[in-house]
């Protein structure tokens, strides 16, 4: 392992950094900021850090606080449904359940419902076991006061999250039946594989076509995804690692056109996550490096 503990440590502060903000490109950001600040205290000032990895975690947790109050005047504005920038992730992500979890496009869109303040302490509080006097003294509150933000942060997600633990092999399954049944435009076969009330989310940023809301009910869903293969196109669905769980990425004509994440419970699918916005696809070829 590197001496430099920003190095080090960089995977940790992207994560961080991507739970905060649900996008990667500002992530990135947000972790360039905290080297240059990083940089900017000198060898001597560097070396009497006495924990660089806590004082590393608060550089970026308030970079991407600062960054997150923006970007909720941004989402505010943005055309049709919200959803985070996807990240390639290895298969080896899925291993860490509670990692996996805290990255995954369910628990995601869950942290949006949060203020920035109860989104940076869940996060560091919850996925990362940042102890409560350190949170506090990062975001600038007490620990009594962190400890509340804490718990009512808590109860908000644990009111929206998904309630049931699907195991690896049980989500891979799932997501094999539901990509046959799509590349086969088979109704029944999506049907099977659909929950009753599953809904699909489209991002298309306003920049390309995307339905501006959700699409709920097994019915309307299955015959939408069965009518693809239909299309003057040349389709092609491919398994791939989505932000640790079973996905697929949707080529036309051999260029990038969407991806899917999945929401899956009961071993059917609940929820179809599509992010078609180009802009935020720039990265879905190159694997993310995440930790704990």
């Amino acid at each position: 392992m590197t001496d430099d503990p920003f190095v080090a440590h960089r995977s940790l502060l992207f994560t961080v950094a991507y739970e905060m903000l649900g996008s990667a490109a500002d992530a990135e950001d947000v972790v360039q900021e905290a080297w240059l600040r990083w940089a900017d205290l000198g060898d001597a000032a560097r070396a009497d850090v006495r924990d660089p990895r806590a004082y590393l975690v608060r550089i970026v947790t308030r970079q991407a606080l600062n960054r997150l109050r923006t970007l909720a005047r941004r989402r505010e504005e943005y055309v049709g449904e919200w959803l985070p920038e996807p990240l390639l992730t290895s298969p080896d992500v899925a291993e860490d359940v509670e990692l996996a979890e805290s990255v995954s496009f369910a628990m995601l869109t869950v942290l949006e419902t949060l203020g920035p303040t109860e989104r940076a302490v869940f996060v560091l509080r919850e996925v990362f076991e940042t102890p409560y006097d350190e949170i506090a003294e990062t975001i600038g509150r007490s620990p009594a006061a962190v400890r509340q933000i804490a718990h009512r942060a808590h109860e908000h997600v644990a009111a929206r999250r998904p309630r049931v633990q699907v195991s690896r092999a049980e989500r891979e399954a799932v997501v094999a039946r539901f990509l046959a049944a799509v590349r086969g435009g088979d109704l029944q076969g999506l049907l099977a594989v659909l929950a009753p009330d599953v809904v699909v989310v489209a991002d298309g940023g306003g920049v390309v076509a995307a339905a501006r809301r959700p699409i709920q009910g097994a019915a309307r869903v299955a015959a939408l995804l069965a009518g693809l293969v239909r299309l003057p196109v040349s389709l092609e669905v491919v398994p791939v690692w989505l932000n640790g769980g079973p996905a697929a990425r949707i080529d036309v004509d051999g260029e990038l056109d969407t991806v899917v994440s999945l929401a899956i419970e009961d071993g059917r699918i609940t929820r179809v996550y599509a992010v078609r916005n180009p802009h935020k696809l720039a990265r879905v070829d190159e694997e993310a490096e995440l930790s704990r």
